[in-house]
């Protein structure tokens, strides 16, 4: 179990919000057994309406406090001032750069625009090293702005303070739900009233629910027409902070009324919120008619708002870790992680995910158990992206989303529920036409093809290609030709697919197998006396081939002795004449005409001659 959080004016907070405006927004919000603790001490000698009171002193101190049990999570320094700013400081003389600076003007109509300054930076780090004891701040320089422009000490509103926030963790503490707004904005006698709201609040017990403000300038005598409301209720602690009079130079931390041109307060508001809030209503006002009868205002600037409030809320956030593609396929296997960080409760099982492409909802999934608080989850997805002509997407993944833009878990930030990636489609790639092969007739139009022939001008490994009859094959990986080095075709003409491995993806490329058929070789002799050596007229690249031919022989003496076809070769028996049917003709030469019935072929004839 953790330890609580507390803050110091040295301020110590867990999650990051970057800084858009000025105006005073959510900064950062802490989840856990956290509390809060603030120390800090003005730089002006007295109240700047008494004699002597344009100076600034060169150091302050301010002792921080904290139970050895406490854990220090984030601590901050802040220091503000007349002038334009001064960005280098320096604590227990050690330098200390600023992270941000804010600026305030006030337009006086005699001493014209005068501007004010806050700075802030992360000291976390330091304040563990430091641990209890004095923090001294030093050389924050703003003598040439109150020399420079006369106005701020003639209208009394020159000031320099400090301020350090502490934010820490006990196990002895509720669950608690803290968020530091920050930003600079003032009130005065030209804008005589303010209105904030503090959004990503969620009240589940308002019980001990406290606020806490860090302000600058505040005097103690110019209460005219001064109040501080909480949600339409005016608040006041007294006897440091009075109704009419808020700001008014006190720290609440150590009950100082001597806090000269400063206010460091904390509020107990349970009273003032409700269970079920998610924003609070903050409004300032000063001005008023002054025991003269003259109007009065104080001039009042307001550097950051903390709100501690019970939770016991989950908060839920996604990564995407990482991502599977295939060469061709719209399916992506998303790879992603849910978190329940910053969080007071668990994350109930079966939170829905959906994830989106230019506002489309394209899949959705469902955290598998409950997560508990600090832990995460993590899981895949497959989602199929519709047809797109653009490879470069930009998925993204909400979590806490039914599909329909709706959560169902109330979370302590709900703000931080979507996350996006780059997704990058491996489209098909276009398909690259080679030169076919061309064979000869083996016989019904079939033939024996080397298809590695076929890529004789790519450079390629033979492990990194394979051959398929279909691109549904090819795109599958699946039924490849399995002998291409002695393939034969299945049709005249037959297309052939290659698949060539090319990362990241492959390479597709495409041949024909055409089959002519060539012209038979006709021997010049055979010996039909049935050794079962050459005992027929073997007419090779004939038979099969020109299906539809036609062969006749006819003896010396011009009588035809046999005719022939496709199914009737010639084994050198006489078919044709008057006598002799069926008997072998004599020794001798006889004169055949072979009538292929080929349009590229004219008829063939020639002599063979018949021994034994």
């Amino acid at each position: 179990m953790k330890s609580a959080k507390y803050i110091v004016c040295i301020l110590f907070f867990g999650v990051f919000i970057p800084l858009h405006a000025q105006d005073i927004s959510l900064f950062q919000q802490f989840n856990g057994r956290y509390d809060y603790l603030a120390i800090g001490n003005t730089l002006n000698p007295a109240e700047n309406n008494v004699s002597d009171f344009c100076n600034i002193l060169e150091s302050s101190e301010a002792t921080l406090t904290l139970d050895s049990d406490y854990q220090i999570i984030k601590a901050y320094l802040y220091w503000a001032g007349s002038g334009s700013g001064d960005s280098e400081v320096a604590l227990n003389g050690v330098p200390i750069i600023s992270e941000t600076t804010y600026n305030v003007f006030f337009n006086d109509p005699i001493y014209g625009q005068l501007e004010y300054f806050s700075n802030y930076t992360d000291i976390t780090q330091f304040v563990i090293d430091q641990g209890n004891g004095t923090y001294e701040f030093s050389n924050m320089d703003i003598t040439s702005d109150l020399s420079s422009f006369p106005g701020f000490c003639a209208r009394s509103t020159n000031f320099g303070g400090w301020c350090i926030y502490v934010i820490y963790e006990d196990n002895n503490l509720p669950l608690n739900q803290i968020n530091l707004y920050q930003g600079l904005e003032i009130i005065n006698r030209n804008v005589q009233e303010l209105e904030i709201t503090l959004d990503n609040v969620n009240v589940l017990d308002n019980d001990n629910a406290k606020i806490g403000f860090l302000a600058w300038e505040g005097d103690d005598n110019l209460n005219y027409g001064e109040s501080l409301s909480i949600n339409g209720n005016i608040v006041s602690n007294p006897p440091l902070n009075l109704p009419d009079n808020a700001f008014n130079g006190t720290n609440t931390f150590t009950n100082s009324d001597t806090f000269y041109n400063a206010d460091l307060d904390v509020y107990n508001i349970e009273n003032n919120i409700n269970i079920g809030d998610s924003s609070v209503s903050i409004k300032l006002t000063t001005g008023g008619i002054n025991e003269n009868g003259t109007f009065s205002a104080d001039l009042i600037i307001i550097n950051n708002i903390i709100t501690v409030l019970n939770s016991q809320l989950p908060d839920a956030t996604i990564g995407i870790d990482d991502y599977n593609v295939n060469c061709g396929d719209n399916s992506v296997e998303l790879f992603y992680t849910v978190n329940n960080f910053n969080s007071t409760a668990s994350l109930p099982a079966n939170t829905p995910i959906a994830f989106y492409l230019d506002g489309l909802l394209i899949g959705q999934s469902q955290t598998l158990n409950d997560i508990a608080i600090g832990e995460s989850e993590s899981n895949s997805s497959i989602i199929v992206v519709p047809e797109v002509s653009d490879s470069t997407l930009i998925i993204v993944a909400v979590v806490d989303d039914d599909g329909i833009s709706g959560g169902i878990i109330t979370e302590t930030n709900e703000e931080n529920n979507v996350t996006l990636t780059d997704i990058e489609l491996l489209l098909i790639p276009d398909i690259v036409t080679l030169q076919f092969l061309i064979d000869c007739n083996e016989g019904f139009e079939t033939s024996t093809f080397n298809l590695f022939e076929a890529l004789i001008n790519i450079d390629y490994a033979e492990e990194n290609v394979a051959f398929y009859l279909s691109i549904e094959d090819l795109e599958t990986s699946s039924n490849a030709i399995l002998i291409p080095s002695a393939y034969n075709n299945i049709t005249n003409p037959q297309t052939i697919y290659v698949r060539l491995e090319s990362q990241p993806c492959y390479e597709i490329l495409q041949f024909d197998l055409t089959i002519e058929n060539c012209p038979p070789y006709i021997p010049d002799g055979f010996s039909p006396n049935d050794d079962t050596y050459n005992d027929w007229f073997n007419i090779q690249g004939l038979y099969n081939i020109f299906t539809e031919h036609k062969l006749h022989i006819y003896n010396r003496y011009g009588d035809i002795v046999f005719e022939g076809n496709n199914n009737k070769p010639w084994y050198g028996k006489i078919n044709r004449g008057i006598n002799n049917h069926g008997n072998t003709v004599p020794v001798g030469t006889y004169y055949y005409i072979l009538n292929l019935n080929d349009p590229q072929y004219r008829p063939m004839v020639g002599w063979v001659y018949v021994n034994y």
